[in-house]
């Protein structure tokens, strides 16, 4: 079996793929195992006549043009498992950061602007007894949940469709509408998929719903957010912070947000991990192993293509 990858990923992770032809050019590809920051185009399926899967290396797969692969009859898959706690782990990472404005502190420091250690100097705020609202109560919402829960925050939750009383009850969370969630959330993280009804969910109407206290955690997409609503917001201190994992024009960063102090940014690093890759690359695998002996339960599944065997 031919596969092709864009994007080099660590090869101990692809060791059950041994005997298959790792690493064929795209033109050959069976499977072409894609990363979620590299664009899988038409223009670039048409290019692979022989492609039957994408197995995509991410939870996401807005870097994929599904229509073209409908239209194919390519499957393709992600790996949504892996990614939970690594994200979870960055969310809540992100929040404690602006929060106690750590950030802030080291950089100020390093330049020699901090204020003098004191009582009273270099306040932050805690998270205990704090509400976080979390938009997109799905595996990694949970997981954020779950942390902020032993930190003695009270958590909200907005979704699509309310989640099961049972599941409501483990997390202590209560549902809300968004409106509700914006005015009374403490801390808001975006955890929900991206798609065109999520475009800018968090914009300039937003804000202004929002507690001039509160902070804003995304490490979901970029789009979900007005950036430049948002910059507008953190200079007219209608919020108090944000921390960004991902841009709505990413890999550009507005400019604004590198001179805000109250902005805690990474360069989309959510499953940046190396047990985190290599988690991510052993689901790809499972993916590939799956489809290759007609197994389509055991796959993630993103889209569904023609249910035959690929070629041996």
């Amino acid at each position: 079996m031919k596969i092709a990858l864009t994007t080099s990923l660590p090869s101990s992770g692809f060791s059950r793929l041994a005997g298959h032809e790792l690493g064929s050019p795209m033109s050959e590809a069976e499977v072409l195992v894609s990363t979620f920051d590299y664009k899988v185009s038409s223009d670039l399926i048409s290019s692979c006549p022989h492609l039957r899967l994408i197995a995509n290396f991410g939870a996401g797969f807005n870097n994929i043009d599904l229509d073209t692969c409908r239209e194919r009859g390519i499957y393709v898959t992600n790996t949504p498992t892996p990614v939970i706690e690594p994200t979870a782990e960055l969310a809540f990472a992100l929040m404690h950061a602006v929060a106690r404005r750590t950030c802030e502190m080291d950089r100020k420091l390093r330049e020699h602007r901090a204020e003098p250690f004191g009582v009273m100097n270099n306040l932050g705020h805690t998270l205990y007894g704090k509400v976080l609202g979390i938009i997109g109560m799905g595996n990694i919402g949970k997981a954020i949940a779950r942390r902020a829960i032993a930190s003695g925050m009270t958590i909200l939750y907005h979704n699509r469709h309310r989640l099961d009383k049972s599941i409501e009850t483990l997390y202590g969370a209560t549902y809300v509408t968004l409106e509700e969630l914006l005015t009374q959330a403490d801390f808001v993280s975006l955890n929900l998929p991206y798609t065109p009804a999520t475009h800018h969910i968090i914009n300039a109407h937003s804000f202004s719903m929002m507690k001039n206290s509160a902070y804003l955690i995304n490490t979901a997409r970029g789009a979900h957010v007005d950036e430049q609503a948002l910059i507008v917001a953190l200079r007219n201190k209608q919020i108090a912070g944000a921390a960004l994992d991902v841009y709505e024009f990413e890999p550009n960063i507005s400019a604004e947000l590198l001179t805000l102090d109250q902005v805690v940014l990474s360069p989309h690093v959510g499953t940046g991990t190396m047990e985190g890759r290599l988690d991510m690359c052993e689901n790809v695998v499972d993916n590939i192993l799956a489809f290759e002996r007609g197994d389509y339960h055991a796959m993630n599944i993103v889209l569904e293509g023609k249910n035959t065997l690929i070629n041996h």
